[in-house]
């Protein structure tokens, strides 16, 4: 950690999470989104461009009207009309980008390298116009040849954007690759730099990662990873990683406020919080296995690596099922109160089992049959129930 930035969080649920399809927020929707983005201590909160809808102006200077502590940003293309229209919207920084790669300079936008170091300098004149700090990013960096990715993040820099940023637009990156890339800028420019990473190859959030960690201060997030197809670095997801290598680096957010986050923009964009969602999935601190439960009972630590009540959750155990073993049983008779035996519990144990196997029985079956027990304590239990 030595050696890493300081971590800056760019929160683009309301620009890349609504590029999602299906997502559609209102003005509503973003107010409410970004007050719980600023109540866990976001750097940055991204808006469209102002040209993006008939609201999207709108919708920004509605956001930029809030005071939060978070610093509002327009994301624009490399153009003077668009960052002066962010300026009148009421934003703190512009987010100017353009595609670098040869696919996007020949089906994308059409301009060669030297039309695109040219709309550089006009975007840079048209934001220093403004009061904006200003990031210029590269789309599609890490298919950009090297040679060329220099060159364009350091016109950038000389043109006098304060931060330089790195997208893996596609997905198409691996850490090793992000390693390589963002440490070699890192040595070319004095600025900040960014890093914007999709989902496509699996990798978001270990590509965010690995940039952090070669030198990038701020990493592009959304709530639950939504973006363009299947989106990009998510929020909670970055978080968690952090909290366990780099736990400095977030300690001065409020990490319970990540489940109201998620739940808050799942609801909104009509989609689920994922199971795998590493804080917020609905059984991220639930354990079922027998050998498990054991161990979690005498020492989290031996099957968790998040802790919990760090993130404002509570770990449960599944102990109703055929999977079970009479440790879980045991756990579970201790918290209702009530004393059996091992033999008992053994028995207990037998009969969850073989039940378990016809049909589940859920936790409220499991207590009937522990209640049960309790009460026929010094008769036979030759039975089954």
């Amino acid at each position: 950690m030595a050696n890493s930035p300081h971590l800056q969080l760019v929160d683009s649920t309301l620009r890349e999470g609504e590029q999602h399809p299906g997502v559609r927020f209102t003005t509503m929707d973003r107010i409410d989104i970004a007050l719980a983005l600023d109540r866990f201590g976001i750097d940055i909160i991204e808006m469209p461009t102002p040209v993006a809808s008939p609201q999207a102006g709108a919708d920004i200077q509605a956001i930029a009207n809030l005071s939060l502590t978070a610093r509002v940003a327009c994301h624009t293309r490399c153009r003077p009309d668009e960052i002066n229209q962010a300026a009148d919207c009421g934003a703190d920084i512009v987010h100017v980008y353009m595609g670098s790669s040869p696919t996007l300079r020949e089906h994308g936008h059409g301009r060669d390298l030297c039309r695109i170091l040219k709309a550089i300098d006009e975007a840079a004149i048209a934001v220093s116009r403004t009061k904006l700090a200003s990031r210029f990013s590269c789309e599609d960096a890490f298919r950009t040849p090297i040679g060329e990715l220099s060159r364009i993040l350091l016109h950038a820099e000389e043109a006098g954007f304060q931060r330089v940023g790195i997208a893996d637009t596609v997905g198409a990156a691996c850490p090793k690759q992000v390693t390589e890339v963002i440490g070699f800028v890192r040595q070319l420019v004095a600025t900040e730099i960014e890093f914007h990473g999709h989902n496509d190859g699996g990798c978001a959030v270990a590509n965010a990662h690995a940039a952090f960690l070669a030198g990038a201060s701020h990493i592009d997030v959304t709530a639950l990873g939504l973006g363009e197809r299947n989106g990009i670095t998510a929020l909670s997801d970055f978080v968690a990683r952090l909290w366990l290598t780099e736990r400095a680096s977030v300690a001065r957010y409020c990490l319970p406020e990540l489940i109201g986050i998620d739940e808050l923009v799942a609801e909104r964009a009509l989609v689920s919080v994922p199971f795998s969602a590493c804080i917020s999935g609905a059984n991220v601190f639930t354990h079922k296995a027998g050998p498990h439960i054991k161990a979690v009972v005498s020492n989290p630590e031996t099957y968790e690596v998040l802790d919990p009540a760090a993130f404002g959750r509570k770990r449960s155990l599944d102990v109703a099922h055929r999977l079970t073993g009479r440790h879980a049983i045991s756990f579970r008779v201790r918290e209702l109160g009530v004393q059996l035996s091992e033999e008992q519990i053994k028995r207990i144990t037998e009969v969850v089992k073989l039940e378990s196997e016809r049909k589940p029985i859920g936790l409220e079956g499991l207590d009937r049959i522990i209640y049960r027990f309790n009460t026929e304590k010094g008769h036979s239990h030759g039975n089954t129930f």
